[in-house]
């Protein structure tokens, strides 16, 4: 008879795979390693199956474990909606984004809420998921920028964002002014698929440009600066994301990116409509 499962567990795990050793692990949990590690032990005793293989390096998650790891996803998540309704009383907003939050509108947008809100708090929290943290419990209120189709979130449209390439600034590119979208065609493009706003779609079959898989916006604003490719991308990137060694330019013939908030249909957190609200105002106003 295989024992009961413990969240603390299921976090561990997904801790590790995320995070690529149990020590960092026991760091993002607040923690020590060697909890960690029980807790992944046990796990494993209790399925009976080999989750991760140590190396000298870290942790990788075997076929087994990153399949445990997906179901302890959706786990997690609905624990969090559950606590979520435990807690109408909180005072925090929290406010995720993959890339870049408003851009310039950011901090505008920070002090109003705050002070209209004096007791309470705003939080952006940056996440690396298709949902943008809504689905792993760790936003209430999500920044989109890219197709997101699920029915249990709402989704408002709030304003709209130019498109602008990012090149190293020793690029022959970067001593211009503005660009087209044909100019980047022959370079190698630095896209996201799990969060970026970036597909070959903009492009003509016949000029569709090579692509180059990256991970979240420190790896492209590497891949940029170095000369390994160039990355096109929301004005509100280049806003908070300025770079030594990258210049950004915009695109004249580049179509605009939508920018939507998101959060859960059955509930909704508390604020939410008076956040779009000023969040729409903003763009409106810019």
């Amino acid at each position: 008879m295989r024992m009961a499962l413990h969240l603390r567990q299921l976090r561990a795990l997904i801790t590790v795979i995320e995070e690529g050793t149990f020590t960092d692990a026991g760091i993002a949990l607040d923690t020590s390693q060697a909890s960690v590690s029980r807790a992944v032990a046990d796990l494993e005793k209790g399925l009976g199956i080999r989750l991760l293989q140590r190396t000298s390096a870290g942790a990788l998650p075997t076929v087994a474990g990153r399949r445990v790891a997906e179901h302890a996803r959706h786990i997690l998540a609905e624990v969090a909606a559950i606590e979520r309704l435990t807690d109408q009383s909180s005072t925090e907003l929290r406010v995720g984004f993959a890339w870049s939050v408003f851009g310039r509108l950011t901090t505008p947008i920070h002090r109003r809420w705050q002070a209209a809100h004096p007791g309470a708090t705003l939080t952006f929290v940056q996440s690396e998921t298709a949902s943008v943290g809504l689905l792993e419990g760790e936003t209430d209120i999500a920044v989109l920028r890219r197709s997101f189709d699920d029915n249990r979130f709402d989704k408002s449209f709030v304003g709209a964002e130019s498109r602008v390439a990012a090149v190293a600034s020793d690029d022959p590119l970067a001593q211009r002014s503005m660009l087209m979208l044909a100019d980047l065609g022959h370079r190698p493009v630095a896209i996201s698929t799990t969060t970026g706003t970036t597909t070959t779609d903009l492009w003509s079959p016949a000029d569709t440009p090579v692509t180059r898989e990256i991970h979240g916006i420190e790896e492209w604003l590497t891949v940029v600066a170095a000369g390994a490719a160039v990355g096109i991308t929301s004005e509100a990137t280049a806003d908070q994301f300025p770079r030594p060694g990258v210049r950004y330019l915009p695109i004249r013939d580049a179509p605009p990116i939508a920018v939507w908030l998101a959060w859960w249909r059955d509930n909704p957190p508390a604020g939410a409509a008076e956040f779009r609200q000023l969040v729409c105002e903003m763009y409106s106003a810019k």
